[in-house]
């Protein structure tokens, strides 16, 4: 990613080669700011608090704060406490899990003496393959883009997108917006339906901030405008990120999915989702029933933070005083209404037997 012709990552080792630097992404966009992380805590409440959001870079930056755990203390006992505080940070999401077993594996096999030199050894190594994956996520989900422009000559291909899985939401590339990354840099005509994503609004703020920032075609739209777009005929394909994967092709994505699925299905519009393999929970075949759904403050409900006309960054409540809110932060999206799985292997039904053509590797 390119933030004023300068590339960035998301995370990265900061000039002193040991603090960790992220990009803010609570204040984004209409403020770019960098902040450094020095202990765990601090990479705790990044991740808590969505200066770090996305399934891949929430797992890149706890293995971080695992780095800044083991720099005060490289104990045995120290790194159970600190896998302990990062996993409790966010549930649904898998990588993060996945991420902390990754690390606790790589430190587990050296003496204290060398964990912390190990420890940052495989976080890097973890974000050097995250970009690698969506890498080649983007390259399989073009194929997908360039057969309809294919079947459309001339014409534009619209993709409607739910939520940010680009960039932002991994250390680079992202997942459901690289293939529309490669197929604009490839000349391809795309433009995107951004939905906004409330109630933290995500598509609107980062979504919207990356694809323009590319200069990718786009357009904001609400986040119940979705099917009406369908029954037009004004959205060729939609292409999403998820949280977490079952075996069977079940998906955990941003609240709200669910409904663009629903839509989808009933006008024909094929829906894909794009992974990597690290957000496939290998032991959940029932994604309604066992995936856990978080649920966040209802301030995010109530209240929403804007940039006034005067240029201040200012909070305001919108809803009425003293009604209660619920804010649950995913939905479930059943297999059966996800056309395709786009992963770093290739594009697969939504099924086990589909998953395990891809990763045969997990046949028992």
């Amino acid at each position: 990613m390119n933030i004023d012709g300068i590339h960035y990552r998301t995370v990265w080792v900061a000039e002193d080669g040991w603090s960790v630097e992220i990009i803010d992404q609570t204040r984004l966009p209409h403020e770019f700011s960098v902040i450094r992380l020095q202990t765990a805590d601090d990479a705790a409440r990044a991740i808590k608090e969505m200066q770090v959001r996305g399934a891949p870079l929430i797992g890149a930056t706890a293995a971080y704060g695992l780095c800044l755990a083991l720099r005060e203390d490289p104990s045995d006992e120290a790194l159970a406490r600190a896998c302990d505080m990062l996993a409790a940070t966010r549930p649904t999401a898998v990588n993060l899990k996945w991420s902390l077993d990754a690390m606790r594996e790589a430190v587990g096999k050296v003496g204290h003496n060398a964990r912390v030199e190990a420890a940052y050894a495989a976080a890097a190594r973890l974000c050097d393959e995250d970009v690698e994956t969506c890498r080649r996520i983007g390259e399989n989900g073009l194929r997908l883009i360039r057969g309809v422009a294919e079947a459309k000559p001339g014409k534009t291909v619209n993709v409607l997108t739910h939520c940010n899985a680009g960039w932002l939401a991994c250390v680079d590339w992202g997942t459901a917006l690289a293939p529309i990354y490669m197929a604009h840099d490839a000349g391809i005509p795309v433009h995107v339906w951004v939905d906004e994503t409330r109630p933290r609004n995500q598509g609107a703020s980062l979504t919207a901030f990356e694809l323009g920032r590319h200069g990718v075609a786009h357009t904001i739209v609400p986040d119940n405008a979705g099917g009406h777009l369908m029954q037009h005929g004004k959205v060729d394909l939609c292409i999403v990120g998820t949280d977490r994967t079952t075996a069977t092709g079940d998906v955990a994505n941003k609240i709200g999915t669910y409904l663009k699925a629903l839509a989808a299905d009933a006008n024909d519009v094929p829906f894909y989702v794009a992974l990597p393999h690290t957000t496939i929970d290998w032991t959940l075949s029932d994604g309604v029933a066992q995936i856990p759904i978080e649920e966040r403050s209802p301030r995010e409900v109530t209240h929403m933070t804007g940039r006034a006309d005067n240029g201040e960054i200012v909070t305001v409540e919108i809803s009425a005083p003293g009604s209660a809110a619920l804010n649950y932060g995913f939905d479930v999206t059943p297999a059966r209404y996800v056309t395709g799985l786009i992963t770093e292997r290739g594009v697969c039904p939504a099924s086990r037997e589909g998953l395990l053509s891809l990763y045969p590797e997990r046949k028992k």
